[in-house]
């Protein structure tokens, strides 16, 4: 694959991939919490969807992405990790109620703990090694176009099999 193309794969899973992901983790976690909340027994949903959330992310933390993929998730976790930061100062950003219930309750768990910007310094150093950037070099098996090395020592004459040695 060309470094372009992929790098144009990069810019859709960089677009497409980091949304999902903070929607699976702040349904996941606000699943999990108002499950033993409110019945005191384990959400296998809130559950499963962390894990596949997880997986996710580490998709585009991995080095076979185009680096693009987590500059772009890096940028939107990290903008939405400070949106916490702001509401402390009195800035508002988000409106009230803005989710679902159980997401309003993950963002807020996940968010005001300093997850979100954690997942997104953690895209962004993902992004910055320099070898990513690289396009992959293809290695080819050459045949030698020369004949293999003489012998290390010259031969001339009849060989004699009881002299190991060549000695003059």
């Amino acid at each position: 694959m060309s470094n372009g193309a992929r790098h144009v794969l990069g810019v859709v899973a960089g677009l497409l991939l980091p949304p999902l992901v903070a929607a699976g983790v702040w349904y996941g976690v606000g699943e999990f919490a108002l499950t033993i909340q409110r019945n005191a027994e384990i959400s296998w949903l809130g559950l499963s969807v962390l894990a596949v959330s997880g997986l996710v992310f580490a998709f585009l933390a991995g080095s076979r992405l185009s680096p693009i993929a987590s500059l772009l998730g890096g940028l939107g976790f990290t903008a939405l990790g400070v949106v916490p930061v702001l509401d402390l100062q009195g800035i508002r950003i988000l409106p009230d109620r803005w989710l679902p219930a159980a997401m309003e309750s993950g963002f807020q768990t996940v968010a005001y703990s300093g997850v979100m910007l954690f997942f997104g310094v953690a895209l962004l150093a993902a992004s910055m090694f320099p070898s990513r950037w690289r396009s992959r070099v293809e290695h080819f098996d050459y045949l030698p176009a020369y004949d293999a090395q003489a012998p290390y020592l010259p031969q001339s004459g009849p060989e004699d099999a009881t002299r190991p040695m060549y000695r003059e």
